[in-house]
């Protein structure tokens, strides 16, 4: 009996020394004292096992240890704050504690300080605890008052009961700072928080230099950021305590999933959520959507339009500082007045002459540096027009009225949303703008009277022969007139830039606003491309042969001539045309306008020198110049511009033809996708659709799309898997394989992995030791994209967080579809398939569905 009990004693004494050596093997504590530290790799939970802190590495091929918070129980590690970014440790042999003065430290192998709480004030008793918002707290224990925390020294990443602030007096701050790279949590160039002046706004900062603005708090939401209603879950708040400081925070309404904010390692600001039942984090919100989002794009009275080429114009009145530049796209010089303000003559003593007055911009983004005074619209109006250092004011219903006295810079055009901006101008330019409408109204009304009595008497004429081609005839001469009275518009200085954007040919939204693109002549692209001169052709597509141009202007061009026999017609060409014209990304290839005349459908492209992807990738020599870092950074490319179609742009898009030949090199062999004429735009909440018209190229295709004609963003991730494949292994994917004819390249890939012999599908020319590690893992993931089933394959938001190491642990792949050599007509060997794909090396072709 004593013998038992002297064994169950021992026992219970060994379990507390073990429970003392290896916290996560007992109950989770979330305490740190100096008689209990945490050494590498333990780690510490909070109380409701929402946050866990402890020691890291940032990336699976990095040494360096850092000590941090990340959310708990979540597949996805999520890294919210680190302690010692700009001094990590070199081994696991580091230790966080509290030192002897009270202060939370961190100390390496020799016990030497790395980073520090640095409380000035010695304390006799303290302790560290994290808690379940994820806040890191030093308190003193004597009396239990909060000595230091984690949240008002963030690090990139903001999270619910945090806040940042700064104040107007003493300019002290607390912001957001960007990791230096996604596996680099040192301090990076970018910081984000509020800015003060006058009225509070969210920046960014590119260093000192603002890199991005909310536009002005009106104490609901920012109005210069239109689209936050739509796809911000967090409910922001800003509040003023009256005595110079003002503190911006956010609260989740949502008890369905997880969210923060972070500032990337490029300087996007980015809201991301993780929904119940998932394991990964999804990127649900960015604020810059687009170039125009960049602070001051278009210099001091400048305004950006993402859906206008080129994207930057002067405001009325104003004309380019730097005409030059202007013409290279360089357009931060800005804009200067045409004329001088009266109001100016007359403090100058010059000539009298009538007032100046203001022009309504409508559904702007509201300049920076934007005065408040709390008064009516009159009254805005009125000390505006009194004072002639006003140069614009603003009237928001609810929030009162805004003045500018400096230049006004960072406007961008919205289609909804924003403000209404009045610019003071000289009395001259108002009434030439209103003396031009009227002439340009008085011709466009003579001219459509011309044109609709030619249509009509044609009509009477031709009708009598009772033949089938005057129909075709008077819907020719309709068309013509329609582009007639949009060619009068677009060319007319009289026309308001800044007008309603209304469709001009009807209301369907798939239909391109012509307004907003520039049409050529067939005459001036013949020229430009020497008669269309063979040796100017870059490359033949399934629907037309493509040619390098240059227009007057000195511009190189790439001009794509649709064949007559391609067999794609007006609807292909319209709906390529309006789904590129308005998106614009770094990864997208940018369309400048089109032409047609006849039976001539041309879009004219910007010029990129290194053609596409499969002219280097594909050529022994060439393929040489794209060594592993440049490749990896062609596969990133592709995937936000991927991302940017499917999540970010005004429209939700689906490009359905990914591949080598439609993926271009611009000088610095950066990427951008192109050839949206099978691409298709999705409504707000739709996931996937069906069609009878499958298109696309054989072995980019998704098996649920060739064979069901069904589509969706996973059709394109699967395109993408393809691609990254290639990228890696140097090959197409219709390869025969010498000792495997039967295998294709996913399937041979296949085989690899499953032999642990997946090194042997790795390219040669960037097989480096160096970078096997990272390689492997892109070959991962590219496994998990071209899965069978599309539930299975991960969205483009997620691929890119692999891709970036975000997430650390990738799941176990699942065989891939078409893993062996099918022939044209049976791309499936339970359904053969009817109908014919495009070559690998063709552009797009059509098969019926079923």
């Amino acid at each position: 009996m004593v013998r038992t009990s002297l064994m169950t004693l021992l026992l219970i004494l060994v379990l507390i020394f073990y429970c003392s050596c290896n916290i996560e093997f007992c109950t989770a504590i979330d305490t740190i004292t100096s008689t209990q530290p945490i050494n590498d790799p333990e780690t510490i939970v909070s109380n409701g096992a929402t946050f866990k802190l402890g020691f890291f590495s940032p990336s699976v091929n990095s040494t360096n240890r850092y000590v941090g918070i990340w959310y708990n129980h979540i597949y996805a590690k999520a890294v919210v704050w680190v302690a010692n970014r700009d001094n990590p440790l070199n081994d696991s042999s580091g230790a966080m504690t509290i030192s002897k003065d009270g202060n939370l430290v961190v100390l390496d192998e020799q016990k030497q300080i790395v980073w520090s709480s640095d409380v000035p004030d010695s304390l006799v008793n303290s302790s560290a605890q994290l808690s379940d918002s994820g806040n890191l707290v030093l308190r003193d224990d004597s009396n239990g008052s909060i000595i230091w925390e984690s949240f008002e020294h963030p690090s990139d990443s903001l999270l619910q009961g945090m806040k940042i602030s700064t104040n107007k007096f003493t300019d002290k701050k607390t912001k957001l700072t960007s990791w230096k790279s996604p596996s680099d949590p040192s301090t990076g160039r970018f910081s984000f928080g509020i800015n003060p002046l006058n009225i509070p706004e969210l920046y960014v900062w590119n260093g000192s230099r603002p890199y991005w603005r909310s536009g002005p708090w009106n104490g609901l939401f920012f109005i210069g950021i239109p689209h936050i209603n739509v796809e911000y879950y967090a409910k922001f708040e800003v509040v003023d305590d009256k005595e110079g400081t003002v503190d911006g925070s956010y609260t989740n309404p949502y008890e369905s999933f997880l969210l923060y904010l972070a500032i990337t390692s490029d300087g996007t600001l980015i809201q991301k959520i993780q929904e119940e039942g998932k394991e990964t984090w999804e990127i649900s919100w960015l604020a810059q959507h687009s170039e125009c989002d960049a602070y001051g794009k278009c210099g001091p009275f400048g305004s950006c339009n993402v859906q206008r080429s080129p994207i930057c114009t002067c405001l009325q009145g104003f004309d380019p500082k730097d005409m030059e530049g202007w013409s290279r796209g360089n357009w931060t010089s800005g804009c200067v007045r045409r004329r001088q303000l009266q109001c100016e003559r007359n403090n100058s003593g010059g000539e009298k002459g009538k007032e100046d007055g203001f022009l309504k911009l409508k559904t702007v983004k509201l300049p920076a540096f934007a005065e408040w005074l709390f008064d009516s619209e009159d009254k805005c109006k009125n000390q505006c027009f009194n004072n002639c250092s006003c140069i614009a004011y603003a009237y928001y219903s609810g929030f009162g009225c805004m003045q500018w006295s400096e230049d006004l810079i960072d406007i961008q055009e919205f289609s909804n949303g924003g403000a209404d901006l009045y610019i003071r101008l000289a009395y001259s330019e108002l009434e030439k703008k209103k003396s031009t409408k009227l002439v340009i109204t008085i011709a466009v009304l003579i001219g459509s009277l011309v044109i609709g009595i030619c249509i009509y008497l044609s009509w009477r004429l031709m009708a009598r022969l009772r033949g089938t081609w005057p129909l075709k005839f008077a819907q020719e001469i309709s068309t013509y007139y329609c582009y007639y009275i949009d060619y009068l518009l677009l060319n007319s200085e009289s026309v308001d830039p800044h007008r309603s954007n209304e469709n001009m040919l009807g209301d369907n939204p798939n239909q391109i606003k012509l307004e907003d693109l520039p049409l050529f002549s067939f005459e001036e692209l013949a020229i430009a491309t020497d008669n269309f001169d063979v040796a100017n052709k870059l490359g033949q597509g399934g629907f037309g042969p493509v040619y390098k141009g240059k227009l007057s202007s000195g511009q190189d061009i790439a001009v794509k001539r649709l064949s007559r026999f391609s067999g794609q017609g007006l609807e292909e060409f319209m709906n390529e045309v309006v789904v590129i014209s308005q998106l614009q990304h770094r990864n997208l290839v940018r369309l400048l306008g089109c032409c047609v005349e006849g039976e001539e459908k041309l879009l004219i492209y910007e010029y990129l020198p290194h053609k596409s992807l499969d002219a280097f990738l594909f050529d022994p020599i060439k393929k040489n110049f794209l060594d592993w870092r440049k490749r990896s950074s062609i596969i990133e490319g592709i995937a936000r511009g991927l991302l940017y179609l499917h999540r970010d742009s005004r429209l939700k898009i689906i490009h359905r033809d990914l591949k080598t030949s439609n993926i271009l090199l611009d000088e610095n062999l950066n990427p951008k996708i192109s050839d949206f004429d099978m691409a298709k735009i999705f409504g707000g909440n739709q996931d996937q659709a069906n069609t009878r018209r499958v298109v696309g190229t054989y072995g980019y295709m998704a098996p649920e799309y060739a064979i069901k004609g069904r589509f969706s963003e996973k059709s394109d991730v699967f395109s993408f898997g393809v691609l990254l494949l290639e990228i890696v292994s140097g090959q197409k994917i219709t390869r025969f394989y010498h000792d495997e004819e039967s295998l294709s390249l996913l399937g041979f890939a296949w085989k690899l992995w499953n032999e642990d012999t997946i090194l042997r599908l790795i390219d040669p020319a960037i097989c480096d030791p160096c970078f096997q590690v990272e390689i492997l893992r892109y070959i991962h993931v590219g496994l998990l994209c071209i899965q069978d089933f599309a539930t299975d394959r991960p969205p483009m938001s997620t691929v890119l967080s692999m891709l970036s190491n975000e997430i650390a642990k990738l799941p176990t792949p699942k065989q891939p579809a078409f893993t062996e050599i099918q022939g044209v007509s049976n791309i499936h060997s339970s359904q053969p398939s009817q109908g014919r794909y495009s070559g690998n090396d063709a552009s797009v072709s059509t098969i019926e569905g079923r």
